[in-house]
Protein backbone atom coordinates (compact mmCIF):
# COMPACT_ATOMS: atom_id res chain seq x y z
CA UNK A 1 0.00 0.00 0.00
CA UNK A 2 1.46 3.44 -1.00
CA UNK A 3 1.17 6.18 0.97
CA UNK A 4 1.66 9.70 -0.41
CA UNK A 5 5.03 11.62 1.39
CA UNK A 6 3.52 14.19 2.92
CA UNK A 7 1.54 11.90 4.91
CA UNK A 8 4.62 9.30 6.14
CA UNK A 9 5.90 9.02 8.98
CA UNK A 10 8.86 11.25 10.18
CA UNK A 11 9.91 9.11 12.89
CA UNK A 12 13.26 7.79 12.92
CA UNK A 13 13.80 4.52 11.44
CA UNK A 14 12.97 1.94 14.11
CA UNK A 15 11.24 4.14 15.99
CA UNK A 16 7.46 2.80 15.62
CA UNK A 17 8.49 -0.76 16.39
CA UNK A 18 10.78 0.56 19.67
CA UNK A 19 7.56 2.32 20.86
CA UNK A 20 5.55 -0.07 20.05
CA UNK A 21 7.63 -2.63 22.22
CA UNK A 22 7.90 -0.38 24.97
CA UNK A 23 3.84 -0.11 24.83
CA UNK A 24 3.59 -3.41 25.32
CA UNK A 25 6.15 -4.09 27.79
CA UNK A 26 5.41 -1.31 29.84
CA UNK A 27 1.66 -1.80 29.45
CA UNK A 28 1.63 -5.67 30.55
CA UNK A 29 3.71 -5.01 33.41
CA UNK A 30 1.42 -1.89 34.35
CA UNK A 31 -1.73 -4.22 34.36
CA UNK A 32 0.18 -7.16 35.66
CA UNK A 33 0.07 -4.69 38.52
CA UNK A 34 -3.61 -3.98 38.51
CA UNK A 35 -5.36 -7.38 37.22
CA UNK A 36 -3.46 -9.20 40.13
CA UNK A 37 -5.94 -6.87 42.21
CA UNK A 38 -8.61 -8.21 40.77
CA UNK A 39 -8.51 -11.90 40.69
CA UNK A 40 -7.27 -11.10 45.04
CA UNK A 41 -10.76 -9.48 45.11
CA UNK A 42 -12.46 -11.74 43.93
CA UNK A 43 -10.64 -14.77 45.84
CA UNK A 44 -8.76 -13.73 48.67
CA UNK A 45 -9.32 -10.40 50.00
CA UNK A 46 -13.00 -10.86 50.65
CA UNK A 47 -11.85 -13.10 53.76
CA UNK A 48 -8.48 -11.24 54.93
CA UNK A 49 -9.73 -7.83 54.92
CA UNK A 50 -13.46 -8.25 55.42
CA UNK A 51 -16.08 -9.44 57.70
CA UNK A 52 -16.07 -13.30 57.39
CA UNK A 53 -19.47 -14.03 59.38
CA UNK A 54 -21.35 -12.61 56.08
CA UNK A 55 -19.70 -14.14 52.82
CA UNK A 56 -22.09 -12.22 50.35
CA UNK A 57 -21.96 -8.82 52.18
CA UNK A 58 -17.72 -9.37 52.08
CA UNK A 59 -17.47 -10.53 48.45
CA UNK A 60 -19.55 -7.00 47.83
CA UNK A 61 -17.56 -4.70 49.24
CA UNK A 62 -14.38 -6.61 48.46
CA UNK A 63 -15.48 -5.99 44.43
CA UNK A 64 -15.97 -2.68 45.47
CA UNK A 65 -12.82 -1.59 46.26
CA UNK A 66 -11.73 -3.36 42.54
CA UNK A 67 -14.17 -0.38 41.45
CA UNK A 68 -12.51 2.45 43.93
CA UNK A 69 -9.51 2.95 41.65
CA UNK A 70 -11.93 3.17 38.42
CA UNK A 71 -13.27 5.88 40.48
CA UNK A 72 -9.63 7.52 40.80
CA UNK A 73 -9.04 7.51 36.96
CA UNK A 74 -10.74 10.04 35.90
CA UNK A 75 -8.91 12.78 38.20
CA UNK A 76 -5.98 10.79 36.88
CA UNK A 77 -6.80 11.26 33.55
CA UNK A 78 -7.14 15.19 33.85
CA UNK A 79 -3.99 15.79 35.89
CA UNK A 80 -1.93 13.22 33.61
CA UNK A 81 -2.99 13.99 30.43
CA UNK A 82 -2.63 17.99 31.11
CA UNK A 83 1.23 17.40 32.20
CA UNK A 84 1.46 14.56 28.74
CA UNK A 85 0.30 17.00 26.62
CA UNK A 86 2.36 20.16 27.77
CA UNK A 87 5.31 17.74 28.67
CA UNK A 88 5.44 15.02 26.60
CA UNK A 89 3.95 11.52 26.66
CA UNK A 90 7.40 10.30 28.08
CA UNK A 91 7.50 11.50 31.12
CA UNK A 92 4.10 10.23 31.84
CA UNK A 93 4.68 6.77 30.51
CA UNK A 94 7.59 6.18 33.11
CA UNK A 95 5.90 8.08 36.40
CA UNK A 96 2.96 5.75 36.01
CA UNK A 97 4.79 2.30 35.82
CA UNK A 98 6.92 3.77 39.14
CA UNK A 99 3.45 4.48 40.79
CA UNK A 100 1.53 1.77 40.18
CA UNK A 101 4.77 -1.17 40.85
CA UNK A 102 5.14 1.25 44.46
CA UNK A 103 1.28 0.97 45.37
CA UNK A 104 1.21 -2.61 44.14
CA UNK A 105 3.85 -3.54 46.05
CA UNK A 106 2.82 -1.55 49.11
CA UNK A 107 -0.51 -3.52 49.14
CA UNK A 108 1.27 -6.74 49.59
CA UNK A 109 3.20 -5.32 52.89
CA UNK A 110 -0.55 -4.28 54.64
CA UNK A 111 -2.14 -5.71 57.62
CA UNK A 112 -5.26 -7.76 57.26
CA UNK A 113 -8.24 -7.01 59.15
CA UNK A 114 -7.69 -9.64 61.98
CA UNK A 115 -4.78 -7.53 62.73
CA UNK A 116 -5.63 -3.93 62.25
CA UNK A 117 -8.99 -3.92 62.46
CA UNK A 118 -11.40 -1.59 60.39
CA UNK A 119 -7.90 0.59 59.22
CA UNK A 120 -6.71 -2.30 57.18
CA UNK A 121 -9.58 -2.06 54.35
CA UNK A 122 -9.47 1.83 54.55
CA UNK A 123 -5.57 1.37 53.79
CA UNK A 124 -6.09 -0.96 50.71
CA UNK A 125 -8.92 1.53 49.59
CA UNK A 126 -6.03 3.91 49.56
CA UNK A 127 -3.49 2.07 47.38
CA UNK A 128 -6.21 0.86 45.08
CA UNK A 129 -6.66 5.04 44.74
CA UNK A 130 -2.83 5.03 43.44
CA UNK A 131 -2.82 2.43 41.11
CA UNK A 132 -6.60 3.96 39.69
CA UNK A 133 -4.45 7.25 38.92
CA UNK A 134 -1.32 5.29 37.34
CA UNK A 135 -3.73 3.41 34.92
CA UNK A 136 -5.52 6.49 34.49
CA UNK A 137 -2.03 8.27 32.37
CA UNK A 138 -0.54 4.66 31.51
CA UNK A 139 -2.88 3.36 28.09
CA UNK A 140 -3.33 6.92 27.19
CA UNK A 141 0.59 7.93 26.98
CA UNK A 142 1.43 4.46 25.30
CA UNK A 143 -1.19 4.93 22.45
CA UNK A 144 -0.30 8.32 21.99
CA UNK A 145 3.19 7.73 21.81
CA UNK A 146 2.54 4.46 19.21
CA UNK A 147 0.15 6.04 17.00
CA UNK A 148 2.34 9.29 16.66
CA UNK A 149 5.37 7.31 15.98
CA UNK A 150 3.26 5.05 13.63
CA UNK A 151 3.27 4.48 10.04
CA UNK A 152 0.16 6.25 8.98
CA UNK A 153 -1.47 3.43 7.23
CA UNK A 154 -0.16 0.90 9.85
CA UNK A 155 -1.40 2.88 13.08
CA UNK A 156 -4.07 0.37 14.24
CA UNK A 157 -1.46 -2.17 13.82
CA UNK A 158 1.28 -0.40 15.87
CA UNK A 159 -1.58 1.02 18.24
CA UNK A 160 -2.85 -2.22 19.03
CA UNK A 161 0.37 -3.21 20.77
CA UNK A 162 -0.83 -1.45 24.16
CA UNK A 163 -4.06 -3.60 24.79
CA UNK A 164 -1.85 -6.66 23.44
CA UNK A 165 0.36 -5.98 26.29
CA UNK A 166 -2.37 -5.48 28.39
CA UNK A 167 -4.22 -8.51 27.81
CA UNK A 168 -0.47 -10.02 28.39
CA UNK A 169 -0.12 -8.68 31.96
CA UNK A 170 -3.66 -9.91 32.68
CA UNK A 171 -2.25 -13.35 31.56
CA UNK A 172 0.87 -13.16 33.34
CA UNK A 173 -0.79 -12.03 36.47
CA UNK A 174 -3.36 -15.01 36.28
CA UNK A 175 -0.20 -17.12 35.86
CA UNK A 176 1.31 -15.86 38.59
CA UNK A 177 -1.94 -16.72 40.73
CA UNK A 178 -2.68 -20.53 39.86
CA UNK A 179 0.05 -21.52 42.27
CA UNK A 180 -1.08 -19.14 44.67
CA UNK A 181 -4.48 -20.18 44.75
CA UNK A 182 -3.67 -23.94 44.65
CA UNK A 183 -1.53 -23.63 48.12
CA UNK A 184 -3.24 -24.73 51.67
CA UNK A 185 -6.07 -22.24 52.57
CA UNK A 186 -3.66 -21.47 55.38
CA UNK A 187 -0.89 -20.85 53.69
CA UNK A 188 -2.77 -18.75 50.71
CA UNK A 189 -4.66 -16.43 53.41
CA UNK A 190 -1.47 -15.85 55.66
CA UNK A 191 1.27 -14.72 52.99
CA UNK A 192 0.76 -16.32 49.59
CA UNK A 193 -1.17 -13.64 48.53
CA UNK A 194 1.01 -11.24 49.02
CA UNK A 195 3.62 -13.02 46.94
CA UNK A 196 2.25 -11.78 43.65
CA UNK A 197 2.21 -7.90 44.69
CA UNK A 198 5.85 -7.52 45.92
CA UNK A 199 6.79 -8.92 42.25
CA UNK A 200 5.85 -5.59 41.39
CA UNK A 201 9.34 -3.99 42.51
CA UNK A 202 10.46 -6.14 39.66
CA UNK A 203 8.20 -4.62 37.06
CA UNK A 204 8.83 -1.16 37.65
CA UNK A 205 12.38 -1.86 37.56
CA UNK A 206 12.31 -3.36 34.40
CA UNK A 207 9.44 -0.94 32.98
CA UNK A 208 11.78 1.90 33.90
CA UNK A 209 14.28 0.88 31.85
CA UNK A 210 12.72 0.13 28.89
CA UNK A 211 11.36 3.42 28.94
CA UNK A 212 13.42 5.67 29.57
CA UNK A 213 15.42 5.22 26.36
CA UNK A 214 12.42 5.71 23.96
CA UNK A 215 12.49 9.15 22.12
CA UNK A 216 10.01 11.73 22.27
CA UNK A 217 7.32 11.38 19.38
CA UNK A 218 8.28 13.28 16.14
CA UNK A 219 4.54 14.73 16.24
CA UNK A 220 4.37 16.34 19.40
CA UNK A 221 8.14 17.60 18.88
CA UNK A 222 7.15 18.91 15.80
CA UNK A 223 3.76 20.27 17.14
CA UNK A 224 5.39 22.42 20.11
CA UNK A 225 8.14 23.84 17.66
CA UNK A 226 5.26 24.77 15.23
CA UNK A 227 2.43 25.95 17.59
CA UNK A 228 3.91 26.01 21.23
CA UNK A 229 3.30 23.72 23.75
CA UNK A 230 -0.38 24.47 24.53
CA UNK A 231 -0.95 25.87 28.26
CA UNK A 232 -4.39 24.44 28.80
CA UNK A 233 -5.08 21.55 26.84
CA UNK A 234 -8.58 21.05 28.80
CA UNK A 235 -9.88 24.16 27.17
CA UNK A 236 -9.23 23.56 23.60
CA UNK A 237 -10.65 20.00 24.39
CA UNK A 238 -13.96 21.17 25.54
CA UNK A 239 -13.80 24.11 23.15
CA UNK A 240 -12.81 22.02 20.08
CA UNK A 241 -13.42 18.43 20.56
CA UNK A 242 -16.17 18.10 23.25
CA UNK A 243 -18.22 16.04 21.12
CA UNK A 244 -15.28 13.51 20.53
CA UNK A 245 -14.92 13.13 23.95
CA UNK A 246 -18.48 12.48 24.37
CA UNK A 247 -18.33 9.58 21.88
CA UNK A 248 -15.09 8.07 23.59
CA UNK A 249 -16.57 8.29 27.04
CA UNK A 250 -19.51 5.80 25.63
CA UNK A 251 -17.27 3.84 23.87
CA UNK A 252 -15.17 2.94 27.45
CA UNK A 253 -18.35 1.56 28.58
CA UNK A 254 -17.08 -1.18 26.45
CA UNK A 255 -14.65 -1.95 28.71
CA UNK A 256 -17.39 -3.29 31.57
CA UNK A 257 -17.56 -7.02 28.86
CA UNK A 258 -13.31 -6.90 30.70
CA UNK A 259 -14.40 -6.42 34.38
CA UNK A 260 -17.64 -8.74 34.28
CA UNK A 261 -15.83 -11.55 32.88
CA UNK A 262 -13.09 -11.26 34.58
CA UNK A 263 -14.09 -9.99 38.40
CA UNK A 264 -17.65 -10.89 38.61
CA UNK A 265 -17.68 -14.23 36.51
CA UNK A 266 -14.61 -15.61 38.36
CA UNK A 267 -16.58 -15.21 42.20
CA UNK A 268 -19.65 -16.60 40.66
CA UNK A 269 -18.10 -19.70 39.21
CA UNK A 270 -15.87 -20.18 42.20
CA UNK A 271 -18.74 -19.48 44.60
CA UNK A 272 -21.32 -21.90 46.22
CA UNK A 273 -23.97 -21.93 43.30
CA UNK A 274 -21.46 -23.31 40.71
CA UNK A 275 -18.77 -24.68 42.41
CA UNK A 276 -16.35 -24.65 40.23
CA UNK A 277 -12.13 -24.77 41.85
CA UNK A 278 -10.32 -21.43 41.27
CA UNK A 279 -7.30 -22.41 39.51
CA UNK A 280 -9.89 -24.17 36.51
CA UNK A 281 -12.17 -20.43 36.44
CA UNK A 282 -8.00 -18.99 36.48
CA UNK A 283 -7.15 -21.32 33.60
CA UNK A 284 -10.52 -20.05 31.57
CA UNK A 285 -8.92 -16.77 32.03
CA UNK A 286 -5.45 -17.55 30.91
CA UNK A 287 -6.18 -19.23 28.00
CA UNK A 288 -8.90 -16.35 26.89
CA UNK A 289 -6.17 -14.04 27.41
CA UNK A 290 -3.35 -16.02 25.04
CA UNK A 291 -6.19 -16.02 22.51
CA UNK A 292 -6.34 -12.39 22.46
CA UNK A 293 -2.90 -12.10 22.48
CA UNK A 294 -2.97 -13.59 18.82
CA UNK A 295 -6.32 -12.09 18.02
CA UNK A 296 -5.87 -8.22 19.05
CA UNK A 297 -3.86 -7.71 16.32
CA UNK A 298 -5.23 -9.28 13.33
CA UNK A 299 -8.57 -7.63 14.47
CA UNK A 300 -6.04 -3.77 14.41
CA UNK A 301 -4.76 -5.40 10.72
CA UNK A 302 -7.72 -5.43 9.40
CA UNK A 303 -8.97 -2.07 10.94
CA UNK A 304 -6.19 -0.68 8.85
CA UNK A 305 -7.53 -2.31 5.46
CA UNK A 306 -11.56 -1.61 6.49
CA UNK A 307 -11.92 1.08 8.52
CA UNK A 308 -11.83 1.72 12.44
CA UNK A 309 -16.12 1.45 12.77
CA UNK A 310 -16.88 -1.56 11.58
CA UNK A 311 -14.18 -3.61 13.32
CA UNK A 312 -15.29 -2.10 16.58
CA UNK A 313 -18.75 -3.09 16.00
CA UNK A 314 -18.37 -6.37 15.66
CA UNK A 315 -16.62 -6.55 18.97
CA UNK A 316 -18.97 -4.75 20.79
CA UNK A 317 -22.18 -6.36 19.33
CA UNK A 318 -20.55 -9.45 19.61
CA UNK A 319 -19.86 -9.02 22.93
CA UNK A 320 -23.48 -8.24 23.82
CA UNK A 321 -24.08 -11.40 22.52
CA UNK A 322 -21.16 -13.53 23.80
CA UNK A 323 -21.77 -12.44 27.43
CA UNK A 324 -24.98 -14.47 27.64
CA UNK A 325 -23.60 -17.44 26.27
CA UNK A 326 -20.56 -17.27 28.24
CA UNK A 327 -22.52 -16.99 31.58
CA UNK A 328 -24.82 -19.55 30.69
CA UNK A 329 -22.00 -21.68 30.51
CA UNK A 330 -20.95 -21.21 33.91
CA UNK A 331 -24.68 -21.75 35.12
CA UNK A 332 -24.45 -25.71 33.66
CA UNK A 333 -21.32 -26.36 35.40
CA UNK A 334 -19.88 -27.84 32.21
CA UNK A 335 -16.01 -26.73 32.19
CA UNK A 336 -15.30 -27.88 28.58
CA UNK A 337 -18.12 -25.33 27.63
CA UNK A 338 -17.37 -22.64 29.61
CA UNK A 339 -13.97 -23.22 28.44
CA UNK A 340 -14.64 -22.98 25.18
CA UNK A 341 -17.19 -20.00 25.26
CA UNK A 342 -14.89 -17.81 27.60
CA UNK A 343 -12.20 -18.10 24.85
CA UNK A 344 -14.80 -17.06 21.65
CA UNK A 345 -16.23 -14.40 23.96
CA UNK A 346 -13.35 -12.58 25.38
CA UNK A 347 -10.53 -14.02 23.80
CA UNK A 348 -11.87 -13.37 20.24
CA UNK A 349 -14.96 -11.39 19.41
CA UNK A 350 -14.31 -9.22 22.74
CA UNK A 351 -10.66 -8.33 20.78
CA UNK A 352 -12.21 -7.17 17.82
CA UNK A 353 -13.11 -4.25 19.72
CA UNK A 354 -10.31 -3.77 22.64
CA UNK A 355 -7.63 -4.09 19.94
CA UNK A 356 -9.07 -1.07 17.82
CA UNK A 357 -10.11 1.54 20.25
CA UNK A 358 -6.63 2.82 20.67
CA UNK A 359 -6.34 3.73 17.26
CA UNK A 360 -10.05 4.68 16.86
CA UNK A 361 -9.73 7.18 19.80
CA UNK A 362 -6.66 8.76 19.40
CA UNK A 363 -7.25 10.16 16.06
CA UNK A 364 -10.34 11.88 17.07
CA UNK A 365 -8.03 14.50 18.67
CA UNK A 366 -5.42 16.53 17.14
CA UNK A 367 -1.49 15.73 18.92
CA UNK A 368 -2.28 19.02 20.84
CA UNK A 369 -4.61 17.35 23.33
CA UNK A 370 -4.77 13.59 22.28
CA UNK A 371 -3.35 12.07 25.70
CA UNK A 372 -5.90 14.75 27.45
CA UNK A 373 -8.50 13.49 25.06
CA UNK A 374 -7.69 9.80 25.23
CA UNK A 375 -7.32 10.06 28.82
CA UNK A 376 -10.12 12.07 29.97
CA UNK A 377 -12.82 10.25 27.55
CA UNK A 378 -11.36 6.44 28.42
CA UNK A 379 -10.84 7.05 32.06
CA UNK A 380 -14.90 8.05 32.89
CA UNK A 381 -15.97 5.37 30.63
CA UNK A 382 -13.86 2.75 32.58
CA UNK A 383 -15.11 4.29 35.93
CA UNK A 384 -18.60 3.13 35.22
CA UNK A 385 -16.58 -0.20 33.92
CA UNK A 386 -15.34 -0.92 37.29
CA UNK A 387 -18.41 -0.20 39.35
CA UNK A 388 -19.95 -2.55 36.81
CA UNK A 389 -19.05 -5.63 38.70
CA UNK A 390 -20.15 -3.83 41.89
CA UNK A 391 -24.08 -3.76 40.55
CA UNK A 392 -23.33 -7.32 39.02
CA UNK A 393 -22.88 -8.35 42.55
CA UNK A 394 -26.08 -6.39 43.21
CA UNK A 395 -28.04 -7.40 40.27
CA UNK A 396 -27.02 -11.41 40.76
CA UNK A 397 -29.63 -10.83 43.58
CA UNK A 398 -28.88 -12.74 46.95
CA UNK A 399 -27.79 -15.49 46.30
CA UNK A 400 -25.30 -14.26 43.37
CA UNK A 401 -26.42 -16.66 40.71
CA UNK A 402 -28.64 -14.54 38.59
CA UNK A 403 -26.60 -14.77 35.42
CA UNK A 404 -29.19 -14.32 32.86
CA UNK A 405 -29.58 -10.07 34.50
CA UNK A 406 -25.94 -9.69 34.46
CA UNK A 407 -25.54 -10.98 31.15
CA UNK A 408 -28.65 -8.77 30.37
CA UNK A 409 -27.01 -5.51 32.17
CA UNK A 410 -23.63 -6.11 30.62
CA UNK A 411 -25.61 -5.92 27.06
CA UNK A 412 -26.99 -2.66 27.64
CA UNK A 413 -23.89 -1.04 28.66
CA UNK A 414 -23.06 -2.27 24.85
CA UNK A 415 -25.78 0.05 23.25
CA UNK A 416 -23.62 3.50 23.86
CA UNK A 417 -20.21 2.08 22.63
CA UNK A 418 -22.86 1.14 19.89
CA UNK A 419 -24.25 4.58 19.26
CA UNK A 420 -20.41 6.18 19.22
CA UNK A 421 -18.91 4.15 16.90
CA UNK A 422 -21.99 5.11 14.19
CA UNK A 423 -21.83 8.62 14.77
CA UNK A 424 -17.86 8.70 14.53
CA UNK A 425 -15.39 9.48 11.58
CA UNK A 426 -13.95 6.90 9.94
CA UNK A 427 -10.29 7.82 10.00
CA UNK A 428 -7.69 5.22 9.26
CA UNK A 429 -6.75 6.68 5.84
CA UNK A 430 -6.56 10.67 7.21
CA UNK A 431 -2.88 11.49 7.72
CA UNK A 432 -1.42 11.60 10.82
CA UNK A 433 -0.81 15.51 10.66
CA UNK A 434 -4.48 16.25 9.85
CA UNK A 435 -6.16 13.88 12.52
CA UNK A 436 -8.40 16.06 14.40
CA UNK A 437 -8.26 19.13 12.26
CA UNK A 438 -11.82 19.09 10.99
CA UNK A 439 -13.01 20.01 14.62
CA UNK A 440 -10.19 22.43 14.95
CA UNK A 441 -10.91 24.41 12.34
CA UNK A 442 -14.63 24.34 13.10
CA UNK A 443 -13.88 25.68 16.46
CA UNK A 444 -10.63 27.52 16.08
CA UNK A 445 -11.34 31.30 16.58
CA UNK A 446 -10.45 34.14 14.11
CA UNK A 447 -8.01 35.47 16.25
CA UNK A 448 -5.70 33.21 17.61
CA UNK A 449 -5.59 29.33 17.45
CA UNK A 450 -3.64 28.53 20.71
CA UNK A 451 -4.66 29.19 24.33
Amino acid sequence: MSVPAASRSTAPPGQPKKAATAAWIGSALEYYDFFIYGSAAALIFPEVFFDESDPATATLLSLATFGVAYAARPLGAFVLGHIGDRLGRKKIMVFTLILMGLSTFLIGCLPTRSQAGALAPVLLVLCRVLQGISAAGEQASANSMALEHAPPHRRGFFTSFTLSGTQGGQLLATLVFLPVAALPEDQLLSWGWRVPFWLSVAVAVVGYVIRRKLDETPAFAQQAAAEGVVKLPLVILVREHWADVLRVIAGALIASVSTIFTVWALAYATGDSVGMSRSSMLWVGALANLAALAAIPLWAVLSDRVGRRPVFLIGTVGSAVTMFLYLWAISTGSYPLMLLLGIVAFGIVYSAANGVWPAFYGEMFTTRVRLSGVAIGTQIGFAVAGFAVTFAARIAGPGGDDWFAVALFTAALCVPPVIAALSARETHTVPTEELGERAHRRARQPETATV
